[in-house]
């Protein structure tokens, strides 16, 4: 394995762009590790829930296990996160920092994932999906810290914007997988062995860079790490502003995704064949318009030195296309609202990831602070599915129409939707209050 980029230090501040081939592995990386995590959530997670609620008559029905799996899932890795981070900030292998991190989670991650396939209980469903995200977070942590690692201020909106196609191809490419295989099982199979080849690049060129040899590590204190989880919002206030408005536009996004399948079934009224289809075709066409703007908008918000008014807008964009989602409930309706979130996603992955590794507080710390960036990722898919699944159970309790099959406008996922829409715009007026970055 490749470790070392130069003759400089692990804390020192990248000046030279890496070179065409790191950035690729990097993109390959992040592609498997993102069809790891969402060919599972977006598809076969939802007909695995189906498929074992309806074998045990009496237990919870396929909304409440679904729910139940994301929201350990993601408790799971909103901890894990920082905690690997952590980790990898103190990791002193020849390799370098980052890179064992890498390799173990991909390892792990997909043997959680071979584990998940053969799970026919809601308990070791439950288990081997906290299993996955526990592993996962390891390779994600190591590789999203490489950016700021090892790529210039300048040049992170463009980078960032590789990336964030990366994890949307890898949508695409977990939501083929479970669409073409047919089975849960051969889902999972491929989706595992998949994300372990395009890992390869990635672990043979990392050019990690380890920690210098004169460097002194404090002891582990386990008290002190998770005090280190709190960033005062006193001390760094940008890093408090650019961590809320993450968690709230990423809650309206998850609010508005994780039901999308049972939307599809439940409020248009697709059988579960056609639904997985057509949520490929949605999802396709997100991801056609997520790459359109993603790179543009990165390279333009590098050339013109602006982040903020490009975050806002994206935040925006989300929430309307929620907001079409709830109001015009039909199938062109959901195409126009993929086209609009691609578009705006798009945009906000690649120019918020920027300016987040803006508002770091220091270099030393780098992979934990952005884990504890990204529990404003992971604490959304804890809160999106109560949140959701507790508005479809009270509108159902309240007479409200929820499952309508196609029949009628569902007033359950129209409030759904409109929540979502609202957050998002709440996190991109947050935005403005950030004060250290343009």
């Amino acid at each position: 394995m490749t470790t070392q980029a130069a003759a400089r230090s692990a804390f020192d501040e990248p000046v030279d762009a890496p070179p065409a081939r790191w950035i690729g592995a990097l993109v390959l990386l992040n592609l498997g590790v993102m069809a790891g995590w969402f060919g599972p959530i977006q598809v076969l997670l939802a007909q695995q829930a189906d498929r074992i609620a309806a074998a045990e008559p009496g237990g919870m029905s396929k909304e409440l296990l679904l729910a139940v799996v994301l929201f350990t899932g993601a408790t799971v890795s909103m901890f894990a996160n920082p905690v690997w981070g952590a980790f990898s900030d103190r990791t002193t292998s020849r390799l370098g920092r980052r890179v064992p991190w890498v390799l173990g989670g991909v390892v792990l991650g997909a043997a959680s994932l071979l584990l998940l396939s053969i799970a026919e209980d809601a308990v070791l469903m439950v288990v081997a999906w906290s299993l996955v995200q526990l592993a996962l977070n390891a390779a994600w942590a190591g590789g999203v810290a490489a950016v700021p690692d090892q790529v210039p201020v300048e040049r992170r909106g463009l980078i960032g914007g590789l990336v964030a196609i990366a994890g949307t191809i890898g949508v695409l490419v977990g939501i083929k997988i479970a669409e073409l295989t047919g089975s849960i099982a051969q889902g999972y199979l491929v989706i595992s062995l998949v994300m372990l080849a395009l890992s390869v690049p990635y672990l043979l060129g990392s050019r990690d860079v380890p920690l210098p040899t004169d460097h002194v590590l404090e002891p582990m204190d386990w008290r002190k790490l998770v005090r280190s989880l709190w960033v005062s919002p006193r001390e760094h206030p940008d890093f408090a502003w650019a961590w809320l408005t993450r968690l709230l536009v990423n809650l309206g996004n998850w609010i508005a995704l994780n039901y999308l399948y049972y939307f599809l079934t439940d409020g248009l009224g697709y059988g579960d064949d056609d639904a997985t289809s057509r949520l490929g075709l949605l999802v396709l066409i997100y991801g056609v318009a997520t790459v359109a703007t993603t790179v543009v908008v990165g390279h333009w918000s590098d050339r013109v030195g602006r982040r903020k008014v490009f975050v806002i807008w994206s935040g925006v964009l989300i929430g309307a296309s929620s907001l079409v989602l709830g109001l015009w409930q039909a199938w062109p309706g959901a195409l126009l609202a993929a086209v609009v979130l691609g578009a705006g996603f798009g945009v906000y992955q690649a120019v918020d990831f920027a300016l987040i590794t803006q508002v770091l507080p220091g270099a030393v710390d780098r992979a934990k602070d952005l884990g504890v960036i990204n529990i404003a990722s992971a604490l959304p898919q804890v809160l999106a599915p109560a949140i959701a699944g507790l508005i479809l159970v009270l509108v159902r309790e309240l007479g409200g129409s929820v499952a309508t099959h196609g029949d009628g406008w569902s007033l359950g996922y129209g409030v759904v939707y409109v929540v979502g829409f609202a957050l998002c715009v709440l996190g991109s007026v947050f935005v403005t209050r950030i004060r250290s970055v343009r």
